[in-house]
């Protein structure tokens, strides 16, 4: 693609995006839900943050009014002639005092809340995202759309948080403009209309510029996920040895500069216009106050007002410019935040597709006669090719199944259609006679234990690693150590400097990493930790060598004997020990039978089981 049709791309892509004004102001009805959040979070807190708002707007005022006492008193007693009685003076200089030291405090107080109240609602709304993430389909995760969304929603969690503060400090604001608008009108109501020339023309250049920031911001969320995984895996433990052998240094560093300068450039053209508009427009600013402030020096050279008052309403009418500038300003800023603030919103109502039934039934306990596909199809979101299709087949109960097939024939997909990860597209399968959509959906994965071929590498303890496959047994130290048993693992975690208690990986300080084949016993650990009736092992193997893989699942057959299973592995040596093997080609079932039956029919396995064992040889 040329550059000319790369920009043309991102500027319809940018002006696409953009929020108008009017939609700017419609976000704002996502802050009474935001602070109800927050009134959630600590109902004692934003209490006690609202009442020292409160106190502290009032405080301006009263300081500027003390102030100008102050200087006509001062006034006053210089043109006394015989003795001075200072003692008023002192008590307008105490007054002054105790109110800049009680503002002091407040602030502090304000800022502690803050703090502590805005740590609480991060922490608050990233355990809400994470609850919300594991109600949601695996199929949902794979879609590129979604995951745009769950990056927006987690950045909200942590950057939304000074929301809260903007917020409360433009209700503040409003409060002490109220009170120190009560003065000028007092003397002379035409400085208010001076005062909203003076800041309007600013207000809208905010406004202006913020909703481009914003539009620039969300139509490059591909590009931004993509950097950081560039800066990911350019330096990570996980991709050192590719970087490294591949000498991919530069072609990583330079696919990051390709992108990071492109959107760096967009962002500069708006930043630089928003530079000299900004410039401008609080020029205009600064011009309607100085002629108020001549105004104001007129009458009192005339004698209108007197010095006490020139320097209470100067510093009135500067004060709320600047408050009212900072509102108008904030007021943009918050338009914006409210806006991000919808990507929260937007992938919390976002609702999975698998769901429960109204009345559930309970999985059979045991599975008496099995699971049951009646000619089912899947294919995944924006794809138009079938994954599988016309899958026919009963998986009896106690049965060992292996699946057999070319990568990509849709081996995984079956397995995660059958522990309900996925929904069938058409068709639909059986449990016991009765469709698995009938049934309990926590009660389902609870009596499936599967582990993958891209199992997790968790970087926590050994102990952990293996809990995750029942994780309500976490505090269960004999059933983990028995599941080690059991796949061998507990030869490689005994050789561990603190044993069970061994963080794994090396992210973290202490940190030991594993070979891949003691890494894969302790992901079979987790099978065993599972008390479930239908037992999956997708490939967990392949880091083993022929000889390890065999032994693996001769013990794994051994230990499961009673419970259905379903094995994947390229490898035919190991396959032949299921009681039948399903053999899938191009997403179809092409051949089904024992290993015996399917050698006798000279089909596609035993083609692919010889050509196999020639290697071998």
């Amino acid at each position: 693609m040329s550059k000319e049709r790369k920009g043309e791309r991102v500027a319809a892509k940018t002006n696409s995006e953009k929020k108008s004004f009017r939609e700017q102001m419609g976000a704002l009805k996502n802050l009474p839900k935001f602070f109800r959040l927050i009134w959630e979070t600590s109902k004692g807190m934003t209490i006690g943050n609202i009442l020292l708002r409160l106190v502290k707007a009032s405080l301006p005022l009263a300081m500027l009014y003390i102030g100008k006492l102050i200087i006509d008193e001062v006034i006053l007693q210089i043109d006394v002639t015989g003795a001075r009685n200072l003692s008023y003076l002192w008590i307008l200089v105490a007054l002054e005092l105790g109110l800049a030291i009680l503002s002091d405090i407040i602030n502090r107080g304000i800022t502690l809340l803050d703090s502590l109240l805005g740590d609480l609602f991060s922490n608050r709304t990233s355990i809400t995202l994470i609850e919300h993430a594991a109600t949601l389909d695996l199929a949902q995760f794979e879609d590129a759309t979604f995951y745009d969304k769950l990056e927006r929603a987690r950045r909200q969690t942590v950057t939304r948080v000074v929301l809260m503060s903007q917020v409360l400090s433009q209700l503040q604001d409003i409060v002490t403009i109220g009170f120190l608008a009560v003065g000028l009108i007092t003397f002379n109501p035409w400085l208010i209309l001076i005062l909203l020339i003076a800041v309007i023309p600013s207000f809208l250049g905010e406004t202006y510029f913020n909703e481009r920031s914003y539009s620039l911001s969300r139509s490059w969320t591909p590009e931004r996920r993509e950097l950081d995984y560039l800066r990911y895996i350019g330096a990570s433990d996980e991709t050192a040895k590719e970087v490294k052998t591949f000498n991919l240094s530069g072609f990583l560093s330079g696919r990051f500069k390709e992108l990071s300068d492109k959107y760096y450039n967009l962002n500069k053209s708006i930043t630089l216009k928003r530079a000299v508009w900004g410039s401008i427009l609080s020029s205009l600013g600064a011009l309607a106050y100085y002629g108020a402030y001549v105004f104001i020096l007129f009458q009192t050279v005339a004698g209108i007002i007197t010095v006490g008052t020139l320097t209470f309403l100067a510093g009135s009418f500067n004060s709320m410019r600047g408050l009212l500038q900072g509102i108008m300003t904030r007021f943009s800023q918050i338009a914006e935040s409210a806006l991000y603030l919808q990507d929260l919103f937007d992938f919390l109502e976002l609702k999975p597709q698998i769901t429960p039934p109204v009345n559930p039934l309970s999985i059979p306990r045991p599975i008496k006669y099995g699971f049951t596909f009646e000619n089912v199809g899947f294919k995944y979101h924006n794809s138009e090719r079938w994954a599988v299709r016309n899958l026919s087949f009963h998986l009896k109960a106690g049965e060992k199944l292996a699946l057999v097939g070319e990568n990509g024939a849709g081996k995984t997909t079956l397995v995660k259609l059958l522990a309900r990860l996925y929904e069938p597209t058409e068709g639909r399968i059986l449990l016991d006679g009765i469709d698995l959509r009938d049934y309990n959906l926590d009660d389902l994965r609870h009596q499936v234990g599967i582990i993958f071929q891209d199992y997790v590498r968790f970087q926590m303890t050994a102990s952990d690693n293996i809990a995750i496959g029942q994780i309500s047994n976490i505090s269960d130290k004999e059933r983990i150590q028995g599941s080690a048993q059991k796949s061998l693992a507990d030869l490689v975690i005994q050789r561990l400097p603190d044993k069970y208690d061994q963080v794994l990986g090396k992210r973290f300080n202490n940190g030991v990493d594993l070979s891949g084949g003691e890494w894969q016993k302790v992901a079979l650990a987790r099978a065993y930790m599972r008390d479930a009736q239908l037992l999956i092992l997708d490939e967990p193997t392949s880091a083993l060598d022929a000889r390890a893989e065999h032994e693996v699942f001769l013990r794994f057959s051994e230990l499961i004997e009673g419970r259905t299973a379903v094995l994947i592995s390229h490898r035919f040596s190991t396959v032949r020990m299921a009681d039948r093997i399903l053999f899938l080609e191009q997403g179809q079932l092409k051949e089904l039978g024992s290993h015996e039956e399917l050698l006798a029919k000279n089909g596609k396995y035993a083609e692919l089981f010889l050509l196999q064992a020639q290697g071998y040889l």
